[in-house]
């Protein structure tokens, strides 16, 4: 009974702790959504960024700091956002995106809209090739209604998944699995743990393939797992 007590009590302080962040968090997207960004701040911005993901945005090829270049814009915003309230894990990115580096709303607008336009200008890491065409079956089933016949995504905030790094789609696939992405939606994490290791890597690389301004494959990626 004293520890059913004592869960009690920690839940009654915790969650209104929770629901304190995410209330916040979803203001400040909105802040963010509202705001008229700066491209010319956002390019001074971004050169914090650079050290991982590139001058161009292009991240790695072995899949260690993604592709951002061209995503959305509200899929960067949120991401930021979530960085920025723990909802989303990964020390590097956490500390990119405290207010010591974005100090407000309309910071994380200028740097995200800066990404967004940037274009794709080199090739991304693939795998080995052996599954893309089954990972094209799975892609086709599971995930095309929502990301789009190209893996394109939308502007309302749909990721862009075409043309990303192939050894950063086959991690994201299993921290969505073993809980390490929070924010991302149960739905998503419950479609994906069906999946064995082949169908991980074979839709990982089916959507490395997938060019966002062309059709040329990059060289394998190096094929990073958990």
């Amino acid at each position: 009974m004293r520890i059913q007590i004592q869960r009690g009590a920690w839940l009654a302080l915790v969650l209104p702790v929770l629901a304190l962040a995410a209330s916040t968090a979803q203001q400040e997207r909105a802040a963010v959504v509202a705001s008229n960004p700066d491209q010319a701040h956002g390019a001074e911005l971004f050169g914090q960024c650079i050290a991982c993901h590139g001058a161009d945005g292009g991240g790695e090829m072995n899949g260690t700091t993604p592709r951002i270049a061209g995503q959305h814009f509200r899929v960067l915003a949120k991401q930021l956002v979530d960085f920025r309230y723990g909802k989303r894990w990964d020390s590097r990115m956490e500390g990119m995106a405290d207010r010591h580096h974005l100090a407000a709303a309309q910071d994380i607008a200028d740097v995200a809209s800066y990404v967004s336009n940037l274009t794709q200008s080199r090739q991304g890491g693939v795998g080995s090739g052996e599954f893309a065409d089954e990972g094209g079956r799975i892609f086709e089933a599971q995930c095309q209604s929502c990301h789009g016949v190209r893996a394109e995504g939308t502007e309302e905030g749909v990721p862009r998944l075409a043309g990303q790094h192939y050894g950063y789609l086959v991690r994201q696939i299993y921290d969505a699995v073993d809980g390490r992405r929070p924010a991302l939606s149960r739905q998503h994490a419950k479609r994906m743990a069906g999946f064995d290791f082949e169908q991980v890597h074979a839709l990982s690389d089916y959507l490395a393939r997938i060019g966002w301004h062309n059709e040329e494959v990059g060289a394998p990626g190096g094929g990073s797992t958990r």
